[in-house]
């Protein structure tokens, strides 16, 4: 089994049904999930030319989840089933 990072993108602030929707989709892949992870909040990028400012908006990354998956594509379609804001990336988690 593979681990996966789901990066929810989007932000809109928490109301009472945005919370029941992730509070039933996490029950639905509870099974699958390693690490429910958090929602985040304003950001920072800090390259080597600076610090920018990273506020919340429609091209945020809005939190964080890691699951268990077969592949890539296994992931992909549960991804699909999250409600998603704006899209979701997944990214596979290598091991080292």
């Amino acid at each position: 089994m593979k681990k996966f990072v789901l990066l929810p993108i989007g932000f809109e602030p928490l109301t009472p049904e945005i919370m029941a929707a992730w509070e039933k989709w996490f029950k639905s892949i509870a099974d699958k999930t390693v690490d429910g992870g958090n929602p985040l909040g304003p950001g920072r990028e800090i390259t080597r030319d600076g610090t920018k400012e990273l506020p919340l908006g429609s091209d945020s990354i809005a939190g964080y989840t890691i699951i268990n998956a077969e592949s890539l594509d296994e992931a992909e379609e549960i991804a699909k089933t999250s409600p998603m804001i704006t899209g979701i990336r997944v990214y596979e988690a290598i091991s080292m």
